[in-house]
């Protein structure tokens, strides 16, 4: 039987197709920025929905070439989508036009489900990791004991690449992200670690940037150890160039060019707050805990 999930986040949104042994039978992702201007406006714009909703009819093309009925595949809308006023019509629209149900979770949901995502990554050895998951509108930190699969403590921050992005706008991106981590300060001290796991977009492509790579190549990227200066690094070669200067040297960027920096910024402060030497790259997430766990559960949906 084959299973699929849509992971719909503020910046990207993913889609992962399996057979019953796991392997992959497609393996996408857009970026549609959908929470862009959401602090300003409160609600998604209708670019942003045009341009998601396009991504989203495309899946369900391809699970339906994939003899998947488009009700089975699982959508899962994280923090755009918890804050967005106009989030449940948007995806009503969505459910009658495509027949998929976008399912709307807490973070604590997202939390777990990034969680047995990265778990499935069988090289992972230590006791307990913490986990950084940099989005679009939030950052996930997670600190999980491996052996239980259970987490020990988690926190969700307002603050991603898209809202640096929009920072940068007005003028105030770093003085923002000193006074958002600061907020969070003692959160950060009780789940700092000399290694993190890092998931989700911005850090896989900052993964295939420090490996020089001009394509997205997953096969590298997935348990790809840097040391965190190398961030920092990567943060002084490319800051002040022009987002097309920096496509024209990663071609596989594509519309991630124009926040690849604030992500670059905001990976070297957090780092540098969780005492952090090394990083590992996963590129499992919330997509892989949701297929592992096959299904969404009323617990896990926002109430929003």
């Amino acid at each position: 039987m084959k299973k699929a999930s849509i992971d719909i986040g503020s910046n990207s949104i993913l889609l992962l197709v399996v057979d019953d042994d796991f392997q992959i039978l497609a393996n996408e992702s857009r970026v549609t920025g959908l929470g862009r201007y959401l602090d300003e406006t409160g609600s998604f714009s209708e670019q942003a929905m045009l341009e998601s909703e396009k991504v989203l009819a495309e899946y369900a093309q391809i699970c339906e070439s994939l003899e998947l009925r488009r009700e089975e595949v699982i959508v899962t809308a994280t923090e755009a989508s918890r804050v967005a006023k106009n989030a449940h019509s948007f995806y009503q629209a969505i459910e009658k036009r495509y027949g998929l149900k976008v399912n709307i979770i807490t973070g604590e949901a997202e939390a777990y489900f990034a969680t047995q995502g990265v778990l499935f990554d069988k090289g992972i050895t230590a006791d307990e990791i913490t986990i950084m998951d940099i989005g679009g509108a939030s950052t996930e930190l997670i600190r999980v004991n491996t052996s239980e699969g259970r987490i020990i403590r988690s926190f969700s921050m307002p603050i991603g690449v898209i809202r640096m992005n929009n920072w940068e706008l007005d003028g105030c991106r770093v003085p923002e992200m000193k006074r958002t981590l600061g907020d969070y300060k003692s959160d950060i001290e009780l789940v700092n670690d000399t290694k993190i796991y890092c998931v989700a977009g911005t850090m896989t492509s900052v993964g295939n940037m420090a490996l020089n790579n001009r394509e997205y190549r997953e096969q590298d990227v997935h348990g790809f150890e840097m040391p965190a200066d190398d961030i920092e690094t990567l943060l002084e070669s490319y800051q002040g160039h022009a987002p097309a200067d920096i496509l024209e040297r990663f071609p596989f960027l594509g519309k991630r060019s124009g926040s690849i920096i604030s992500g670059l910024l905001l990976a070297k402060e957090l780092l540098r707050e969780l005492n952090c030497k090394m990083i590992y790259i996963s590129t499992y997430g919330v997509r892989y805990g949701t297929l592992l766990k096959g299904e969404v559960s009323d617990g896990d949906l926002f109430k929003g």
